[in-house]
């Protein structure tokens, strides 16, 4: 593993400690002002920009609390010297519902580049797959 993408790593790996913290200034560390996200839950045209980040995680953190599960189980990691990307899949709900559906899992991919040394994540798309 490249120094570059154990950074990236760590990033990711902080962003979700934070997330289950519920650590909102945890969450929103290493992001760009400019950040992009796409959500498995709406607004369909996505999040644009920190503010609107910031307001996107209180819902979810009332979800946590309530007994969700928020749980890494695989990351992977590209990157370049200034650009990079990871993907994710996390156990991401319920007991119930994981009890129900134990393959189920939510799928998050982040796109980073790198600014005065420090991976900023540029940009996030969490999904779950569609069943039919």
């Amino acid at each position: 593993m490249t120094d570059n993408q154990r950074q990236i790593r760590d990033t990711v790996e902080r962003w979700i400690e934070a997330i289950r913290a519920r650590d909102l200034d945890g969450v929103l560390a290493a992001h760009t002002e400019d950040l992009v996200m796409f959500d498995a839950t709406p607004p369909y045209d996505g999040v644009r920009g920190t503010a609107a980040y910031r307001d996107s995680w209180p819902p979810f953190f009332d979800f946590l609390a309530g007994g969700a599960l928020f749980e890494l189980v695989e990351l992977d990691v590209v990157a370049g010297d200034d650009v990079g990307f990871a993907y994710a899949l996390l156990r991401c709900g319920l007991p119930e519902h994981l009890e129900a559906k134990p393959g189920e899992r939510l799928r998050i991919t982040m796109g980073l580049r790198k600014a005065d040394g420090q991976w900023l994540i540029a940009h996030e798309h969490h999904s779950f797959p569609i069943e039919n």
